[in-house]
């Protein structure tokens, strides 16, 4: 094997414990802590999607079949990404919503997103983010489990599709250390958007095992999800100088509600 053929075998080895590791709790060993592990990384973050969204799925699932009602499955699918990534992604998304919310300049703003506690911006935003969450995904599941497990599992893998995105070329760390830091820039844009279209042609081809609309409906989550998390990230970049580990974290929980909310939808 040459050193070209043994490129992709080292970027996936170096990359799916790095997205592992940082995504989620699963235990993995990072061998490497780089720029290019870090590239790798990214680039993997939806495989780590995609494995948090079919445990979402798994348990809500498992829940319905034991007649647990739509409601309590849908519950259990929302929880199961906060449990896999011990909320850090909802914890960033609080933090940046009080970080914005302050209206203060940009260096006060990060210090109030490196605080411990949250503040009534970030715990208005949770309840609103969780409770759409929630009553898409018990819409979905009221439909059967088919389409609960394909939301969830959507969901989860968009979500990290847009931190791939978040990690491009020319966003700028906000903080020269923390996670943020690590990512940010690492992909190229090129690379970013490879990864958003082979997302979303999975997508609709799960969808597709459904019917041809919800293979529609699926592609529709996918690209929904990543327009709306880079609005979010564009604004985060005017009013911060750059991102930080809590924007990539509420780029990724803004990306799954925009998903569970078209897939809600018809």
């Amino acid at each position: 094997m040459t050193a070209s053929d043994q490129r992709p075998v080292r970027a996936l080895r170096d990359g799916l414990p790095f997205a592992f590791g940082t995504l989620t709790v699963i235990p993995v060993d990072v061998p490497r802590w780089d720029r290019a592990a870090a590239r790798a990384g990214m680039l993997c973050a939806p495989v780590a999607g995609l494995v948090v969204g079919l445990a979402a799925a798994a348990l809500g699932t498992a829940l319905l079949a034991a007649g647990a009602g739509a409601l309590l499955a849908a519950v259990a699918s929302a929880a199961v990404p906060a449990v896999l990534t011990r909320g850090l992604h909802l914890d960033g998304l609080a933090d940046t919503a009080d970080g914005l919310g302050s209206a203060k300049p940009a260096d006060e703003a990060l210090r109030i997103m490196k605080r411990s506690d949250i503040g009534p911006f970030g715990v208005v935003t949770l309840l609103f983010v969780l409770f759409t969450q929630v009553a898409a995904l018990a819409g979905a599941y009221a439909h059967g489990w088919a389409q609960g497990a394909l939301a969830a599992v959507v969901a989860g893998t968009a979500a990290r599709t847009a931190l791939t995105l978040a990690a491009r070329t020319r966003i700028p760390a906000a903080r020269p250390e923390g996670l943020g830091a690590v990512v940010a820039g690492t992909v190229p844009a090129g690379a970013a958007v490879a990864t958003l279209a082979a997302t979303t042609v999975l997508a609709a081809a799960a969808g597709m095992l459904n019917s041809p609309a919800a293979a529609l409906r699926c592609a529709l989550a996918v690209l929904a999800a990543a327009a709306v998390a880079e609005v979010l990230l564009r604004h985060c970049v005017r009013r911060f100088g750059g991102v930080t580990g809590d924007v990539f974290g509420g780029v990724a929980e803004t990306a799954a509600t925009a998903a569970l909310l078209v897939l809600s939808l018809g």
